[in-house]
């Protein structure tokens, strides 16, 4: 059984994206506050970290940044509800290439969020995140 991070300020998101993620038989974690989450956070304990981009005291790449110094072998995907996320990482604020699939777009769509999840869980070799030095 895979084990997912679910990491959104918004609490409604995060139920919604449990009971969907429980539903399909992965044993999932959710929290609103990224401080919180990642104080909490055990390395190699994870096999996918599903994290809002936008929150009010941690962004979703910063928060991501920070695991992969604990678990470098995390696979991630980023929610947004936002086009300027992707616009501002494109200009390079935040140090990250993240391919677009990575990127789930809000409102969520069930059977795309599945789809997505096991895309990236079935390609445990390519983890499509690198850090900037590595493009």
């Amino acid at each position: 059984m895979n084990r997912i991070l679910v990491v959104d300020d918004e609490p409604d998101i995060n139920m919604l994206l449990m009971l969907i993620l429980e539903d399909s038989g992965y044993k999932v974690d959710v929290y609103d506050d990224p401080i919180q989450a990642l104080s909490n956070f055990k390395p190699h304990y994870y096999d996918l970290v599903i994290l809002d981009i936008i929150m009010p005291t941690m962004n979703g790449f910063g928060f991501y940044q920070r695991i992969r110094e604990l678990d470098t072998g995390v696979k991630a995907c980023f929610l947004t509800a936002s086009e300027t996320s992707q616009q501002e990482f494109e200009k390079g604020i935040y140090p990250l290439v993240v391919s677009e699939e990575l990127i789930i777009r809000k409102p969520i769509r069930n059977i795309d969020l599945l789809e997505n999840i096991k895309k990236i869980l079935g390609n445990s070799s390519d983890n499509r995140i690198l850090p900037k030095n590595q493009r």
